[in-house]
């Protein structure tokens, strides 16, 4: 496990157990932390190089956020990806992706069909470098942007709060790079349609591409039970 670098002087304006928290939480987006994995203050204190009281209150703050869950006689481990916590939150992401897409079409100018048009370049090189995090980091962006499109604050904070459970469910689905030809297809049918102010087809595209994700989990979800 790499906790990528840990460093607090990163961080330094932030209390130490947030600087904690985020790269726990970071390790478990990633899934540097397994799913199942136990955590333990000791070996997380040791690990990096911080008291326990940090981690503690790191994990406490996971907790709440579900990432991590309190099993007696276990400890605290990583929470698992199940079936119902994915369908909540996509349901609820699909629905708010399909009205990005129909306001985007609306309020869309030059310079936001150039700055789209160029997330879609880099999304495409982010898939040829083969680097996960860059490749979610870049399809996350591409999403933001139609959100900013949109110029709809209360749209976006709603978007924002669901970001960071959506972000352990996106990294899952790009592990399968068999994947990758057709995000390149949805993202372009995306833009293409919005660029052209086509309300309905940018829903449409925009449902079958959270569909697609949802499918694709839940075929690995059982492919991992299974075994």
């Amino acid at each position: 496990m790499t906790y990528h670098d840990f460093d607090a002087r990163v961080d330094e304006l932030l209390p130490l157990r947030d600087v904690v928290y985020k790269k726990l939480r970071r390790a478990i987006l990633l899934e540097e932390l397994k799913a199942g994995e136990r955590l333990t203050e000791i070996h997380l204190a040791d690990k990096l190089g911080v008291s326990r009281t940090p981690i503690r209150e790191a994990i406490r703050k996971l907790e709440q956020e579900g990432l991590v869950i309190m099993i007696p006689r276990r400890g605290t481990i990583v929470a698992e990806i199940t079936e119902k916590s994915l369908k909540d939150v996509l349901e609820v992401r699909r629905v708010l992706d399909m009205l990005s897409a129909e306001l985007a079409c609306e309020r869309i100018d030059d310079a936001g069909k150039k700055v789209l048009e160029q997330a879609c370049r880099e999304f495409e090189e982010a898939v040829k470098s083969g680097d996960l995090r860059e490749i979610a980091q870049k399809d996350v962006a591409l999403h933001n942007i139609i959100v900013e499109i949109t110029g709809n604050g209360v749209l976006r904070q709603m978007i924002n709060n669901l970001s960071e459970q959506m972000y352990r469910y996106r990294v899952k689905y790009l592990k399968d790079d068999s994947r990758y030809e057709t995000l390149l297809k949805e993202h372009q049918g995306i833009y293409e349609s919005i660029v052209r102010r086509d309300r309905k087809m940018a829903a449409r595209l925009a449902k079958e591409h959270i569909d697609n994700q949802e499918t694709a989990i839940m075929n690995q979800l059982h492919a991992w039970k299974s075994v």
